[in-house]
């Protein structure tokens, strides 16, 4: 349920954000260095790579976007002016 909204605000967001998803079923070890006990797990991390804040379980679009609002950053929302021109 996560994987289509963590594309979503890659592509919205791109510049902004840095979204990766890591499959801990494929990728054991890195579900033990990020210390994952469930899944899914959304980890928030500032630039320079401090976590800064961690959720488990689902997490909706709307919540993350106001998470990052929480935490101070200011995201520019994609611009909807992509139907510009077209009849």
């Amino acid at each position: 349920m996560m994987a289509p909204i963590l594309a979503e605000l890659d592509k919205e967001y791109a510049g902004q954000l840095n979204v990766v998803f890591i499959d801990v079923w494929k990728n054991r070890g890195e579900g033990a260095r990020y210390g994952i006990q469930l899944i899914p797990t959304q980890i928030f991390f500032d630039a320079s790579g401090k976590e800064l804040f961690r959720h488990e379980g689902f997490y909706a679009k709307k919540d993350i976007l106001a998470k990052w609002a929480e935490l101070g950053v200011k995201l520019t929302p994609p611009s909807s002016g992509d139907e510009k021109g077209k009849s």
